[in-house]
């Protein structure tokens, strides 16, 4: 090995020259090399990956476009199902009124024809007591002037007031 001057940290002869350019020849082939022998893979390699990667990201942006359209009908059936239910809801308070004023109204007719049966089965029953009650009276009547004749009349009473309505009757049934 050869000592370098003093002062020098680095000799620059002949023999580091030759070496440095060999080594860089060696660079430069192996560069070119791997270029010819890599270049083409590598370069195809990563151009199928950009395709695959730019077609998922297609596919997700269709896929997201879909979604939206999906989510914007979704969104108008929402609204048209909350109009429905609105409207079926206001269909049926309305349907609920006429039912419950046609049951009213049923309940009141029944309830009048009640009153009116109710009304005519007291009239028929004072009519009855009424009748019943008169012919007891008269019962009674009769009972009670047939006990006072009793006590009161003697043999001779009846016999003129048996004679008297003899009479008025004779003279009825001529008369006529």
């Amino acid at each position: 090995m050869q000592t370098l001057p003093a002062g020098r940290v680095f000799g620059l002869d002949t023999q580091t020259l030759i070496s440095i350019g060999i080594q860089l020849l060696n660079a430069i082939i192996l560069a070119l090399a791997l270029t010819f022998i890599l270049y083409k893979p590598v370069k195809r390699f990563l151009q199928k990956r950009t395709e695959m990667i730019q077609k998922k990201i297609d596919d997700s942006e269709a896929a997201m476009q879909k979604a939206r359209e999906f989510k914007a009908e979704y969104e108008a059936k929402l609204k048209d199902i909350d109009k429905e239910r609105m409207e079926i809801l206001e269909a049926a308070r309305h349907k609920a009124l006429e039912e419950g004023k046609k049951i009213i109204e049923e309940a009141k007719e029944e309830a009048d024809a009640i009153k009116k049966r109710t009304l005519e089965s007291v009239t028929a029953e004072k009519k009855r007591l009424e009748e019943e009650s008169r012919l007891y009276v008269i019962e009674l009547a009769s009972l009670m002037a047939q006990r006072f004749i009793a006590l009161n009349m003697d043999e001779e009473t009846q016999n003129k007031i048996f004679e008297e309505s003899l009479t008025k009757l004779e003279a009825a049934k001529w008369q006529s």
